[in-house]
């Protein structure tokens, strides 16, 4: 195996998956990123957030959902605040052992002791953030409303015809147009006929309803979003509008997307209670009003589930 300058094919593969994985992508396009801010403000809307007035919520919030952390921390002019940053060192478990904090209006570079001179507040365990998600469903999506529309602009063509020649051509535009606008009777150059008296046209139809594929397209584009919806915790089986669809098919639904984004939710009311602890400051978070009563129906129904069984 060759090896140049420390590097070989295996590791750069292995370095450049991360970055672009061997899939099919659309980005960098105005639909794609249409459809990752529409999915980016439905996964922010699944919990709700009571902080500070003082701290700005969309930058919180942002930060949080798309960088998948953010650091509360008290700084020397602005108090304690919440701040994006970088992970640094790693302690006995290997996890990052402290924050490196920089901003333009601060007068130093802060790097703070996670959990002993600042707070960690992240979504999932492994620091990630939505937006591996949303890059996902969104070049889907992207994807499906593009045939959507190609296929919307190829429904157009429904006749062709060929003439012998430039004036035949002509004559038969005038004749359709004639049959378009509805007039009763058209008269037309006997010219226009062949031996046979038939007009010497060749006509090309094309069954527009066979190759139309519209509907099923934007059927696949709401199936996109009910899997991204399920993803990030929002129960969407009433979305398919499906007449058989009973309240057991609901229930598993609910409890689907719960189980999904209970783990979240536990992680970031640890990192609640921990900026509590640390700094008084008064934060907390719930799952959205209409989300939990949802979802504490569903974990109704599988109490009530677990307890038949036993009996």
């Amino acid at each position: 195996m060759s090896d140049f300058n420390g590097f070989y094919y295996p590791i750069v593969n292995a370095s450049n998956s991360i970055v672009s994985p061997s899939t099919v992508h659309v980005k960098n396009t105005g639909l794609a990123r249409f459809f990752k801010r529409y999915l980016l403000q439905e996964g922010i809307s699944v919990f709700e957030w009571k902080i500070p007035e003082s701290w700005d919520k969309n930058y919180f919030l942002y930060v949080l959902y798309v960088w998948g952390y953010i650091f509360i921390l008290d700084t020397d002019r602005y108090g304690v605040i919440p701040q994006h940053g970088g992970l640094g060192g790693f302690n006995v478990f290997y996890a990052p052992r402290y924050g490196i904090i920089t901003n333009p209006l601060f007068e130093k570079t802060y790097q703070p002791v996670i959990g002993e001179d600042c707070v960690l507040l992240r979504l999932e365990p492994d620091y990630k953030g939505l937006y591996d998600i949303i890059d996902y469903y969104g070049d889907l999506m992207a994807l499906a409303a593009e045939a959507a529309g190609v296929n919307l602009l190829n429904s157009k063509l429904s006749f062709a015809f060929g003439a012998k020649n430039k004036a035949m051509a002509e004559s038969f535009k005038k004749l359709y147009d004639n049959f378009a606008s509805g007039e009763p009777a058209v008269f037309f150059d006997k010219n226009l006929l062949d031996d046979d008296n038939k007009l010497q046209v060749e006509m090309f139809n094309q069954d527009v309803g066979q190759n139309f594929i519209t509907d099923k397209l934007l059927d696949v584009m709401r199936s996109i979003r009910c899997m991204f919806l399920t993803d990030i915790g929002i129960p969407n089986t009433n979305l398919y509008k499906a007449s058989g669809v009973g309240e057991a098919e609901v229930a598993a639904n609910n409890l689907e997307t719960r189980s999904k984004c209970a783990l979240w939710l536990a992680e970031l009311k640890d990192g609640c209670q921990k900026v509590k602890d640390m700094f008084g400051v008064d934060i907390s978070v719930e799952w959205r009003g209409e989300l939990q009563s949802m979802m504490g129906g569903a974990l109704d129904n599988e109490r009530m589930g677990e307890h038949n069984r036993d009996l």
